[in-house]
């Protein structure tokens, strides 16, 4: 009996089939494989801290510049060659010390005159006294005329007003003479000197040299009215004003000065230019280490330090949202936790909401977890006194505030 295939397409479907079912069967095995393979791995090892809070004081930071309270620049009254330094530069000096000392001789020779011309002055006013005395004894006996005892009178009014004019003349050029000694009107310390002994100085010479008083010293730095309007709703709500806020300096190096001031004067008038106002603090210098003109970082503390929670900053993540942080749960699975942040305190920030004391919060390995992922928690090491690498105590896995 013959069996007549009109059509072998079937045939070739199911010999396809035939022979592809050992491939279909390979490829399930191999995903099963993957699969169980995924589903074994471990958890991905994240770095976690516990949420904290400790004291925290409110502060504001500005770009403040150290002023002297006295600077005074030396300046040559009268004319003349300068004969004498009384002062080595750089060093302290007191009010009344003697630092420079102009050529005194020819004013000396001034006085000198002056004190002659007043002698005279006198002995002529002593004379016309006296004659006009005589005049009015001779008037009694008729043997002088009213009009020559007037003319006395007259004269010896006018040798009195010399006696004046000469004692004045004497002043200006005592005056003249002190003035070649060029003492210290402040306390500080003594810059570089422009001139050398023998040089010609005077009026019109500008500066010998500078006096800038050092202990205590000024620091001014400018807020802005935003910022003023601000402070003081703050400092209102405290109940303290702006004697009450301490001033820390931080320095070049970025250490922080190891003297408090407080501000002692806020300006009247605003900078039109940068609608800024000048406020100035006080504060100790007693090393020397602040110097006039110098660049100073001004850190404004006000109130007694208040609790609040702080995390690393390393731990803060943005996305459209806004802030958030990741943290542990209960069951050692990865939480997104959306937060509000304040002032940045060195490596960590404070945050105001969305956070509880005790709470784990990721601080490293955040980009290998994603949100519900079970996650293996590690506490972050530390360093003994002797240099070795330790592990830091490990908190209780998934421990909440709650």
């Amino acid at each position: 009996m013959r069996i007549r295939l009109t059509d072998s397409r079937p045939l070739i479907l199911v010999a396809a089939l035939a022979l592809a079912g050992p491939v279909l069967l390979t490829g399930c095995g191999d995903s099963g494989q993957q699969a169980s393979a995924t589903t074994g791995a471990p958890p991905p090892s994240v770095i976690a801290v516990p949420v904290s809070s400790r004291a925290v004081a409110t502060q504001a930071e500005f770009v403040g510049r150290v002023t002297a309270i006295d600077r005074v620049d030396l300046q040559a009254r009268v004319p003349g060659f300068l004969k004498e330094w009384h002062f080595t530069e750089g060093q302290p000096v007191s009010v009344g010390d003697a630092l420079f000392q102009i050529e005194p001789e020819q004013y000396q020779a001034v006085v000198d005159q002056r004190l002659a011309d007043l002698a005279m002055a006198e002995a002529n006013a002593e004379n016309a006294v006296a004659q006009y005395k005589r005049g009015q004894e001779l008037l009694k006996s008729k043997t002088i005329a009213q009009s020559q005892v007037d003319e006395l009178k007259a004269k010896a009014a006018v040798t009195k007003a010399s006696i004046a004019q000469a004692q004045a003349a004497l002043t200006a050029a005592e005056l003249d003479l002190s003035y070649t000694r060029i003492t210290a009107p402040v306390a500080g310390r003594l810059g570089l000197a422009r001139y050398t002994v023998g040089s010609l100085v005077g009026p019109d010479s500008g500066p010998l040299a500078t006096i800038v008083s050092g202990d205590p010293i000024y620091v001014d730095f400018p807020l802005t009215q935003r910022q003023l309007l601000e402070a003081k709703r703050n400092l209102k709500a405290r109940g303290t004003d702006a004697s009450g806020v301490v001033v820390t300096l931080r320095l070049p190096d970025g250490s922080l000065y190891d003297q408090d001031g407080r501000i002692n004067f806020v300006d009247v008038t605003t900078n039109t230019s940068t609608d800024s106002v000048t406020v100035r603090a006080e504060i100790r210098n007693p090393d020397g280490i602040l110097v006039d003109a110098q660049y100073v970082g001004v850190v404004l503390q006000a109130g007694e330090p208040e609790s609040a929670i702080l995390v690393p900053q390393s731990a803060l993540q943005l996305d459209q949202q806004g802030k958030f942080v990741l943290i542990v749960d209960a069951e050692n699975k990865a939480q997104v936790r959306r937060v509000e942040t304040g002032p940045v305190k060195g490596a960590d920030i404070v945050v105001s909401s969305g956070l509880k004391e005790g709470e784990l919060v990721i601080t490293a390995g955040v980009q290998k977890v994603r949100p519900g992922q079970t996650v293996s928690a590690t506490p972050p090491q530390t360093v003994t006194p002797d240099g070795q690498v330790a592990p830091g105590a490990a908190p209780a896995a998934g421990a909440s505030g709650q």
